[in-house]
């Protein structure tokens, strides 16, 4: 059960209600996470917004992904890991042992995608005071400064959807249950 009110387009309030429709009608569903945020419609407009603004940076929408799984899972919110994994299966093709790797925080093999989690979870970790030689990985791996920024991006667009979730309870919807953590293993 949740802890705060998950919205419906009827009961939301005035100000969330466009944005739902939007939401529903990109999704073809009400994502709980939606519903939770529509209890401060600048929380819900934030979060759009910065998804909006995300979706330009240079990092792939696989890496992209990478980055909201590799936070999601620090932070312990497993709606996003479900969410994101099923972006990441089904929009980014990322392949479904690398997913795996992610939602377990394990190696994935590829060198270039375990930098980008390796400095992610520094950047969490550390609240951004990564240690030089975790940034001369990331650059290493051929990653930017400008990169090194869009992570910061990403991970500020997850903090603001994981710690939803985790302050709500937040249940993971129907349409997302096949993309939980450990869902992908049977």
């Amino acid at each position: 059960m949740t802890r705060l009110t998950v919205h419906t387009p009827d009961t939301a309030p005035e100000g969330s209600r466009a944005f739902i429709d939007t939401v529903i009608n990109n999704n073809g569903f009400l994502p709980n996470l939606i519903g939770v945020l529509a209890n401060a419609p600048v929380a819900l407009e934030t979060y759009l917004t910065v998804s909006g603004i995300n979706a330009r940076a240079s990092l792939s929408l696989a890496e992209r992904e990478v980055v909201q799984i590799t936070a999601a899972s620090v932070h312990g919110c497993d709606f996003c890991v479900a969410g994101h994994t099923a972006i990441a299966l089904k929009k980014a093709r990322l392949d479904k042992a690398l997913v795996r790797a992610l939602q377990a925080r394990a190696g994935t093999g590829q060198p270039r995608v375990d930098a980008l989690v390796a400095f992610t979870r520094a950047v969490i970790l550390t609240r951004g005071n990564v240690a030089p030689g975790e940034l001369a990985d990331f650059v290493a791996a051929g990653f930017t400064e400008q990169q090194v920024l869009e992570v910061l991006l990403g991970v500020s667009l997850a903090t603001l959807c994981n710690f939803a979730n985790n302050l709500a309870g937040t249940g993971i919807n129907p349409e997302l249950q096949a993309y939980r953590p450990g869902a992908l293993e049977q």
